[in-house]
């Protein structure tokens, strides 16, 4: 018996993402694991409809094809946001203590993507799904899974995109339960106490240039313009590099007899355009209208989370869930000794650097918002650190993610 297909068109898609979103919103704010585990709520009423067409797949009664061209812009919008958001010299007036981090930050998108490839090809699976149980789920989040989950079917991985979705998920739990038991521990064991921080270090101004401070149609119109010019600009630089990449993988897999294949995705360079436009305007210390690209960017990720999530297919999850679960077992032990051996030594062996290892569990497996709730658990019983609070939502919120989807670019062109 053949299954009924439900056809979404533009209109009813985004209505239905738009009530899923507001589905996820009510229950996250009557169900308190959800909250307290920051699941945001386009991921509960995404992953909600997704079990639904599970249910009609299974059964054989209905399947959906969904309107998917909106996700794709979306994406760019989103992408383009977050290029926006990387200021060198914000990070230059962060001072040593954020670029310290931040490296490691980097080191530990690294090795989760070369774990996630190795384990992946040891356990018989495509390693493509070993990077989606890597930094595109556990540094990257709900948000760069659902990015990079279709790019990576698209590459041979089947079921990357729900694997992706429920390793940042796990990311999210894990991320909040690894962070207070890492920074207990070396409280106890280094007889570390708050009365040891340094505070006058932390910076108290780190504006980069002149922020508008409320939305009004010119501003949310001079937001608009920018995002679309360098989504314009990044596009269409993107084919013809994308031609020299191709003769330079052809190059290469003649000398080294390994077939590779480097290509850009369609969102990295209107990013990077973002990113030089950005610090331009640093430079020249132009109005920045900061407070639109965040909601711009926000209201994006969300309308997207929600359709990539709602036309996910679950059934694919089934082959691949034992190694995936393995995978993510020894992501989260390894975050957890990086902690605790790396980040506490380089960030200064101090109370400062106990409650950064907290944090940096949190955004390394989860998102920044996990590794505040680590930081604001830990602090409440032992004491500030502003420091702490200074370095790691300003890593977290505003450099990793650019530089994760440069990483995890260049992990793809190699496995692909």
């Amino acid at each position: 018996m053949e299954i009924t297909e439900i056809k979404l068109n533009m209109a009813t898609t985004v209505a239905i993402a738009a009530v899923l979103i507001v589905i996820g919103e009510f229950l996250k704010k009557r169900i308190s694991v959800l909250e307290r585990f920051f699941i945001p709520s386009p991921v509960i009423g995404g992953l909600l409809f997704s079990i639904v067409s599970l249910i009609g797949y299974q059964t054989g009664a209905f399947k959906f094809a969904f309107y998917s061209d909106m996700q794709d812009f979306l994406l760019l919008v989103f992408f383009t946001t977050i290029g926006f958001m990387a200021s060198f010299e914000l990070l230059k007036k962060g001072g040593t203590a954020v670029m310290i981090f931040l490296a490691a930050a980097v080191i530990m998108v690294i090795i989760q993507n070369t774990v996630g490839t190795t384990l992946a090809s040891a356990l018989g699976i495509h390693p493509l799904i070993g990077l989606s149980a890597g930094s595109v789920s556990l540094t990257g989040g709900n948000g760069t899974s659902a990015a990079f989950g279709p790019l990576l079917e698209k590459a041979g991985a089947v079921g990357a995109t729900p694997a992706a979705i429920a390793s940042a998920t796990w990311g999210l739990v894990f991320g909040c339960l690894i962070g207070g038991p890492v920074a207990s521990r070396l409280l106890k064991r280094h007889k570390l106490d708050s009365s040891m921080v340094d505070t006058p270090s932390v910076p108290q101004n780190i504006e980069t240039t002149s922020e508008t401070k409320s939305t009004t149609t010119d501003t949310s119109l001079y937001a608009i313009i920018l995002i679309a010019l360098c989504i314009g600009v990044g596009y269409i630089i993107t084919d013809p590099i994308n031609i020299g990449l191709k003769a330079f993988s052809a190059f290469l897999t003649g000398v080294l007899g390994v077939k590779i294949s480097i290509a850009l995705p369609s969102y990295l360079l209107p990013m990077l355009v973002a990113v030089i436009v950005r610090n331009v305007i640093d430079a020249k210390n132009w109005t920045l209208p900061v407070a639109q690209f965040d909601i711009i960017g926000n209201v994006s990720l969300m309308f997207f989370l929600t359709m990539a999530l709602m036309s996910m297919k679950l059934w694919e999850l089934a082959g691949i869930a034992g190694p995936l679960v393995i995978i993510l077992i020894v992501q989260t032990i390894l975050m957890a000794l990086f902690a605790y051996f790396i980040t506490f030594r380089v960030m200064g062996k101090n109370y400062d650097a106990a409650v950064m290892s907290a944090g940096h569990c949190g955004f390394s497996l989860g998102a920044t918002p996990n590794a505040m709730a680590n930081m604001q658990s830990f602090t409440k019983a032992n004491g500030p650190s502003l420091k702490a609070f200074f370095v790691v939502p300003l890593v977290g919120s505003l450099f990793i993610d650019p530089i994760n989807a440069i990483i995890i670019s260049l992990f793809m062109g190699f496995f692909s």
